[in-house]
């Protein structure tokens, strides 16, 4: 699972508000063909990301070249089962990445049009939020 190798701070405050912009970074393809755009602001576990990273992976049969464009680095902290409200916040128990609308979370190249998009459709299906499959125009001089 994908998490930060150390942070300046264990624990963060949730902070929702900027996320629910429209992405001002990272809204175009940079290295690949095709990219998974997000359509929505959500959390992106490790989890999910790893999980939409195989299914990408599997289905271009490693063929071809994939990047992930986002990283977990905010910790989401939980209190145990059964404790009684009070004495502090929780444990960091995961690591999400901020995903605001319009931004690019995977771009792959080097496969054919056909088995980029099943594998991107694969791992839309494990992504929180909506997605669309982009394509980069081949209309460049």
């Amino acid at each position: 699972m994908l998490s930060p190798k150390r942070v300046k701070h264990r624990k963060q405050q949730k902070k929702v508000r900027h996320i629910l912009r429209n992405a001002t970074r990272g809204y175009e393809l940079a290295f690949g063909d095709y990219g998974l755009m997000s359509l929505e602001p959500a959390w992106l576990t490790n989890r999910q990301l790893e999980a939409g990273r195989v299914a990408i992976a599997r289905t271009a049969k490693r063929g071809g070249k994939m990047w992930i464009k986002v990283f977990p680095n905010k910790p989401l902290t939980k209190k145990p089962a059964e404790v009684r409200m009070g004495k502090g916040k929780g444990s960091p128990e995961s690591w999400v990445a901020e995903i605001q609308a319009g931004r690019i979370v995977y771009e792959m190249t080097g496969v054919t049009r056909e088995v980029a998009m099943e594998a991107l459709k694969l791992a839309a299906d494990k992504m929180p939020f909506r997605t669309k499959v982009v394509e980069r125009s081949q209309n460049i001089l």
